[in-house]
């Protein structure tokens, strides 16, 4: 079971802007803009990313209409994963994360009374975890590669026909505690800067952008964070 710490995120500055809500870079005010850069800096000096991945590829056994079959008589339920992952011939499982350390620093933030830097330092950490997840999907592209194969887009729990309550079949299937991640008694997990997901590997795998992604989510109209066609 593979995990990985040495990772190079890149934070792009679109990125960062989207997951701070703001459209329009040129329009906000200077000492927003200083701050953002004094907080970027701060998350280099004081180590506040520590990014890592988890994950363990298994064979696809069998594929019905309301669930993907894998090695070891597990199944991952739902209609989502069937539809989208009918040829995959195996899949991988994984699970990510920026690690604890941001997220305390904005909850310090917020208790000194200090909300802007969290609020801030909070979408800076939501960029970093989109870049770590990509980086997931390059790092299951290659594995897929090595095998002949194609990877498809990560798939999360959550997603209309993948319900959140197969998060606990993910973690039995991946070793996420060794990278220091946990599951609440409701199933969000624990440091919230972290990812779980399921990628798809064989031949023609379907592939789609975030622009797709948010085009078909309900949400689409009102999110502050959507990424444009």
């Amino acid at each position: 079971m593979p995990i990985i710490r040495d990772i190079r995120l890149s934070l792009k500055t679109k990125e960062l802007l989207r997951r701070e809500g703001i459209k329009d870079y040129s329009k906000l005010r200077p000492e927003i803009k200083s701050l953002i850069r004094e907080l970027l800096a701060s998350i280099k000096n004081v180590h506040l990313l520590e990014p890592a991945i988890a994950y363990e590829i298994y064979s696809v056994t069998r594929v019905d209409h309301h669930q993907l079959c894998l090695e070891g008589n597990v199944a991952l339920r739902g209609p989502l994963l069937p539809s989208l992952l009918p040829e995959a011939k195996e899949l991988a499982v994984v699970v990510c994360t920026i690690g604890p350390r941001l997220e305390k620093e904005v909850t310090d933030y917020f208790g000194k009374k200090e909300p802007l830097r969290g609020l801030l330092l909070d979408g800076i950490g939501s960029a970093a975890v989109d870049s770590l997840t990509q980086e997931v999907w390059k790092l299951m592209a290659r594995e897929a590669s090595s095998r002949g194969y194609q990877a498809s887009s990560p798939l999360s729990p959550g997603a209309p026909g993948f319900s959140i309550s197969e998060q606990w079949q993910l973690f039995k299937l991946v070793p996420a505690e060794e990278i220091g991640v946990g599951l609440t008694p409701s199933g969000m997990m624990v440091p919230r800067k972290s990812v779980s997901m399921v990628v798809g590997m064989g031949l023609n795998m379907p592939t789609w952008t975030q622009a797709e992604v948010c085009a078909h989510c309900s949400l689409q109209k009102t999110c502050l964070y959507k990424v444009g066609a």
